[in-house]
């Protein structure tokens, strides 16, 4: 697993019609009774005057995970909570995509290193 910091801001919105965002401004999204929940860049959101409340840090991680693998979700995470680090987890289809609060990207990305490199 070789954690992957990409650059930007990113925030959690979330909206009644998903088709007032351009799709190709949409990092990621889930439909929820209450609307749709979107990922976006945080200047998208100030652009289009979205609310929001986290800003975060978006890490990738570089190892093709199963949809289906169990462990993996759960050792990164307890790993981040062992340093305080919350962190919400996108599966998608290659990789696993994880949100920290982005006051917490430098040291997550070290403890994301170093769960990888002790278990290598």
């Amino acid at each position: 697993m070789t954690p992957l910091l990409n650059k930007g801001d990113y925030v959690f919105c979330t909206i009644k019609n998903i088709q007032t965002i351009p799709q190709n401004k949409i990092l990621g999204s889930f439909r929820e009774a209450e609307g749709f929940t979107v990922i976006i860049e945080k200047s998208i959101a100030d652009e289009l005057k979205l609310p929001y409340s986290y800003i975060s840090a978006w890490i990738t991680l570089n190892v093709h995970s199963s949809l289906d693998a169990v462990g993996l979700t759960a050792a990164f995470s307890n790993a981040l909570a062992k340093e305080n680090i919350g962190c919400n987890v996108v599966a998608a289809y290659y990789h696993d995509h994880i949100f920290v609060d982005q006051k917490d990207a430098a040291k997550a990305m070290e403890v994301l290193r170093q769960l990888s490199a002790d278990n290598s």
